[in-house]
């Protein structure tokens, strides 16, 4: 670190775009350093902060959003300020953040769904997975969405974490759910849902789903759902077992024996059914009379090698599946950003260790960092983001001490506060976060629930004037 940058005097200033785990975890890192004074100062283009941990983690997952505990204690610091509403690249431009920072880093996330690039994906009744749990966790873009539940059978393509929250929602009974912070217009549907089949689709075999043992191990808890696996999709192929064989992995033994001991069950005559099933491939889905979905036609797959890795290969075998819902969790992906580089077919911003770097060069572009998912893509746990929001801070402290950061024209805090609620005048600083969440804990007690949420801007600005 040089005399200057680093020093009281001439704090280092950075900003970080996103306020999920990635964002929180990379400034806890930077704002811990002893010998280095850091001022962070975070923007979200939504009003609250937190992220997935809000708007991804189910209402049913409760101790999981305990992590926000950790992000409120970095936010309470004199170094940290929160800008809620502030959308990058509409109310401020990354130049602009250029003219007050030192560094900018991005921690956005996948924002969007990956398709599954067949003929009626596009009819009524046909979702993704990120629609229905912002939808559902009172995510303010998404509240008006409407879901028909008077369908009665539901595809979920995918065998993800994600898949298994939205096919583990949908068989939630009214009482589980009412015990839950999910967003009450969502209560209200679910309540009133005709689903009763359940279907996950997984286009590799049992081994290869991407599942966690404890989410899976859950599917057959619900007090609402049979579980149902039909043998022979446990039942592994030569190369699975081979590589089962291969392996010292223990929770692959374990996911194993969670599968088997479903395929033995039998039903219990509860209202609904969930069905796994693997080495399977939606190839088009058919729209009925209504011009919705009506059936999912399905491909038989068979797993070959390739190069090392066991990838699905589609044979002969068909069959047509009656659904009226679909749900796609085949994948995110994040959005690009104006001003940067991006990988269009990785749906990430390219970097090297989270320092973004210039695709024709290979050159890092200086002040400019990337954390999360819009850095690895989409994978891993909220855990995962400590890592690696340690590493992208560990960069930027190192950019920072041999002076190779931006040249910024004021680094006054209260220039680049000005700035903000001249263009944002509605911006939610984490004072105001502080009040909405206390709002909404209280809210929740009256009825025993961890809090009910507000799911759109207005009623924030209403509840925060009005205290």
């Amino acid at each position: 670190m040089t005399s200057e940058l680093g020093t009281e005097g001439h704090p280092l200033r950075v900003a970080i775009i996103g306020s999920g785990p990635a964002g929180f975890y990379t400034a806890a890192h930077l704002l811990k350093q002893s010998d280095v004074h850091v001022q962070v100062d975070m923007f979200d283009r939504l009003p609250t902060p937190f992220g997935l941990v809000r708007f991804g983690v189910a209402p049913d997952h409760q101790k999981i959003k305990n992590v926000t505990r950790v992000f409120d204690r970095i936010a309470q610091q004199d170094t940290f300020r929160y800008f809620g509403d502030v959308e990058v690249g509409k109310d401020i431009s990354l130049g602009e953040l250029g003219q007050h920072f030192h560094q900018v880093c991005f921690a956005t996330g996948a924002e969007t769904d990956r398709r599954m690039e067949i003929p009626g994906e596009d009819l009524t009744r046909s979702h993704t997975a990120t629609e229905f749990v912002a939808w559902f966790n009172g995510h303010p873009d998404y509240r008006d969405h409407q879901f028909d539940f008077s369908a009665e059978r539901v595809a979920v393509v995918g065998v993800g974490n994600v898949a298994v929250d939205v096919a583990r929602i949908l068989c939630r009974t009214p009482d589980e759910l009412a015990q839950t912070d999910i967003a009450d217009h969502a209560l209200e549907a679910l309540s009133q849902s005709k689903v009763r089949e359940i279907t996950m689709l997984g286009r590799r075999g049992a081994l290869q789903a991407a599942f966690t043992n404890p989410e899976v191990r859950e599917l057959g808890e619900l007090v609402g759902a049979d579980i149902n696996v039909a043998p022979e999709d446990v039942r592994l192929d030569p190369l699975s077992q081979a590589e089962l064989d291969g392996t010292d992995d223990d929770t692959l033994q374990k996911k194993m024996a969670i599968l088997e001991d479903f395929a033995e069950r039998s039903r219990e005559g509860k209202e609904r059914l969930l069905t796994l099933r693997f080495l399977v491939s939606p190839t088009e889905l058919i729209a009925g009379e209504d011009g919705g979905v009506r059936a999912m036609r399905i491909v038989r797959n068979e797993l070959v090698s390739d190069g090392g890795k066991l990838r699905p290969r589609a044979t002969e075998q068909t069959e047509e599946l009656p659904v009226d819902m679909v749900f796609r969790s085949v994948g995110y992906r994040g959005l690009p950003m104006e001003g940067l580089p991006f990988h269009e077919s990785w749906g990430v911003i390219p970097n090297e260790a989270g320092r973004v770097t210039d695709p024709e060069t290979g050159q890092p572009v200086r002040g400019m960092y990337v954390s999360g998912w819009i850095k690895r893509g989409p994978s891993g746990v909220i855990g995962t983001n400590k890592k690696d929001g340690t590493e992208t801070a560990g960069f930027m402290l190192e950019d920072a001490a041999s002076s190779s950061v931006l040249d910024p024209a004021n680094t006054d805090p209260s220039a680049l506060e000005a700035l903000v609620r001249e263009r944002q005048p509605h911006v939610v600083n984490y004072a105001d976060w502080s009040r909405l969440d206390e709002l909404e804990q209280s809210r929740g007690e009256a009825s025993g629930r961890p809090r009910v949420k507000f799911t759109s801007r207005a009623e924030m600005r209403a509840a925060l004037d009005a205290t």
